[in-house]
């Protein structure tokens, strides 16, 4: 595989990854509610959906995961209504400055992280778009070796668009200090989660 091939399905996938979505506004949200290790916890997971996708997609699998309706459709709606849930708490929390919150315990970022595999296996828009990236950059078939390298492509693409978004929320949650901004704070990105619960519902 060409380096100039490379170069090409990174800047594609930047801008796939980059483009605001539920998965980015959730990342943010999830930092600034809860710290830096949520956000990571969530982008995390979703990586390792993407890249079950890319092996899907690589040896051929990628129809078949778009036939998958019965399954890709209850794990959207499950990924979406655990958003909706922890908007809603989100919402209804009682502020209190983050450096004064207790940090995620090992179960709670389990279970963020399991959140955003499922919605990306959830995702109608992730076959669709191997199907269509895989065969016209990289060919329509490819050795382990080259899955491993565009894993590689993707994992550091994701690094730098996760790292930006939970740095740059992470520097915003440090202005909160006061009980009054934290709870606009927390109905802001509670709204926001619910409003990425719903539009993962809505995607066709």
């Amino acid at each position: 595989m060409e380096f100039s091939t490379l170069l090409a399905f990174a800047a594609a996938f930047f801008v796939f990854a980059a483009s605001p979505g539920p998965d980015n506004m959730t990342i943010v949200a999830r930092t600034i509610a809860n710290g830096a290790a949520s956000g990571i916890a969530y982008g995390a997971g979703t990586v390792v959906g993407i890249l079950i996708f890319l092996t899907l997609a690589a040896f051929g699998l990628s129809v078949l995961a778009a036939e998958m309706g019965v399954v890709m459709t209850i794990l959207r709606y499950a990924g979406a209504a655990y958003l909706i849930w922890m908007g809603i708490r989100l919402w209804t929390a009682e502020p209190v400055v983050p450096d004064l919150q207790p940090v995620n315990g090992g179960g709670g970022l389990v279970s963020i992280f399991a959140t955003g595999i499922a919605l990306n296996l959830g995702n109608p828009k992730m076959p669709l778009f191997y199907v269509a990236l895989l065969p016209n950059m990289v060919g329509a078939s490819l050795t382990l070796g080259q899955v491993g390298v565009l894993a590689a492509v993707i994992v550091a693409v994701e690094v730098v668009v996760i790292g930006g978004h939970v740095l740059l929320a992470s520097r915003a949650r440090k202005l909160l200090r006061s009980p009054r901004i934290v709870r606009r704070v927390n109905r802001t990105a509670g709204s926001v989660m619910v409003g990425a619960g719903v539009a993962v519902v809505a995607a066709r």
